[in-house]
């Protein structure tokens, strides 16, 4: 079947449809105000007209497939089946996600062929909810760097500025919601994945609680903690909805959470952030490298929180940051280097890989198990440390990146703030505090550069396995940010 084609008649009543946030989406789904056929439509029309130059959605099915899935679904709901929360809605799965029958690729092309046999253990639940999958969203190779580029697919053009970068790995998913080519999305976070792609397209993104997403198939249960899976949204409401969905013990998961998560109630006022303690970590004393810009956006978001009755304490982190970050780069090369290696078994493949998944691997390999178990012990004593700062502060916050979105065209950078950068991913380290802690961490809206153009946003970092208090606090500030939070990409239309 051809691409969607929409008359100019009820052009007005699609842009409607994609512009409905989710929970909106949902509701006028199962009231049949609208059905899932016009809903599948409608989103076809519009990722035929925009993906094109943004890049977000990949390895999509046919259009007739997914207009017949969206039959089925207006069927059920006339027998009277409801399937859940996300009953008709589109959704695009991140490729490090597996849905069954499409290519699970990292980003690689060695992996092009790679067609998933079984879903995932989010995507299952998410399609349990009623989502109808549609394809996959792009994503860096192997999900390295905050900058979704690839050898496969091309690279995805940040929703506010296509000249420059989405962020990542999650950068499809972003992008395709925040141009309302998704009503929400899926991502996963390994080194600020769901948080760095939500603060430069301007929408919401949650890194959950170690263990509240189940994260399988995969090869390890137990030693690969610091990579999971979690919501995108442009509200925090759907951002909740989303988790709750995603949510919850799996036997497959043994470190997985079993304490259901308190379901989330839209606030009607600022409430959650009265009286709310927040330690405001800044540049960590000078230690991390930073535009210009970007750290008084984030204090004028503080600023909100403020207004709002919270009390806002710019503190030290009190920990031995180059320690840290020696701990963090052992356990990133125990847990990349095993994903690239059997890669390298296959012919012409070190030529074909990104040099930074090689540098990963190699440096893997001269890893020790002592290594390995000291870097553990340092973690350790962080989280330790964590739980102290926690019993005087209920949120800590953080810049959610140290560097505007840059030229499409470049990697990575090379320099910020005239600092030379000694990895790949030294100019992102201002997100791995959370991820080392297994903490719970929201990326929220903060503000735009002076151009206007290129958003950037403030992470809330709470105590082990309280997100549905950490929700509540965004949904707050989302309260605060109304004006801020209204601005729409120039080109959306």
């Amino acid at each position: 079947m051809e691409n969607v084609r929409v008359p100019p008649s009820i052009e007005h009543t699609m842009n409607a449809i994609t512009d409905l946030d989710a929970d909106a989406l949902s509701h006028a789904i199962h009231t049949k105000q609208v059905s899932c056929r016009e809903v599948m439509a409608a989103y076809l029309a519009r990722i035929h007209r925009v993906n094109p130059k943004f890049n977000a959605i990949v390895n999509m099915a046919p259009d007739d497939a997914l207009l017949a899935q969206a039959d089925e679904c207006d069927a059920d709901l006339a027998r009277g089946l409801d399937r859940g929360w996300m009953h008709g809605m589109p959704q695009a799965i991140k490729d490090t996600g597996h849905a069954k029958g499409f290519p699970t690729t990292f980003g690689c092309a060695l992996l092009k062929d790679a067609v998933a046999t079984q879903d995932s253990v989010m995507t299952a639940r998410m399609k349990e909810s009623g989502c109808i999958v549609m394809g996959k969203t792009n994503m860096p190779e192997f999900g390295l760097g905050s900058h979704t580029y690839n050898d496969l697919f091309g690279t995805t053009g940040n929703a506010w500025d296509a000249s420059v970068s989405a962020g990542g790995s999650s950068g499809g998913a972003a992008v395709a919601l925040a141009q309302r080519l998704l009503p929400v999305a899926d991502g996963s976070d390994f080194m600020g994945s769901l948080r760095n792609p939500a603060a430069w397209n301007h929408i919401f993104g949650m890194r959950p609680s170690q263990g509240r997403v189940p994260f399988w198939p995969a090869s390890d249960m137990w030693v690969a903690q610091l990579g999971i899976e979690g919501p995108m949204a442009r509200t925090v409401k759907d951002l909740a909805k989303l988790l709750e969905v995603q949510s919850g013990y799996s036997p497959h998961v043994p470190l997985s959470i079993s304490t259901p998560l308190k379901p989330f109630v839209q606030p009607s006022d600022t409430a959650a952030l009265k009286g709310k303690r927040i330690g405001w970590l800044g540049d960590l004393n000078g230690h991390l490298a930073m535009e210009d810009g970007i750290l008084p956006l984030c204090e004028q978001a503080l600023k909100r929180c403020a207004d709002a009755g919270a009390m806002v304490e710019p503190i030290s982190l009190g920990f031995d940051t180059d320690a840290l970050w020696t701990a963090w780069l052992a356990w990133r090369r125990a847990l990349v280097g095993p994903k690239v290696a059997p890669l390298l078994a296959i012919p012409g493949a070190r030529d074909r890989i990104k040099p930074e998944a090689l540098w990963e691997h190699d440096q893997a390999t001269t890893l020790s198990s002592m290594d390995f178990m000291n870097a553990s012990e340092v973690r350790t004593a962080y989280h330790t440390h964590l739980l102290s700062l926690f019993e005087r502060y209920d949120v800590l916050a953080l810049p959610v990146a140290q560097v505007w979105p840059f030229a499409i065209e470049q990697h990575w950078p090379k320099t910020v703030a005239g600092r030379t950068m000694d990895t790949y991913h030294r100019w992102m380290e201002v997100t791995i505090y959370a991820t080392f802690g297994g903490l719970p961490a929201i990326s929220v809206p903060a503000g735009f550069h002076a151009n206007g153009k290129w958003p950037t946003g403030l992470q809330l970092i709470s105590r082990p396995q309280s997100d549905a208090a950490l929700l509540d606090m965004a949904a707050a500030y989302e309260l605060t940010a109304r004006d801020l939070l209204a601005r729409r990409p120039a080109d959306l239309g």
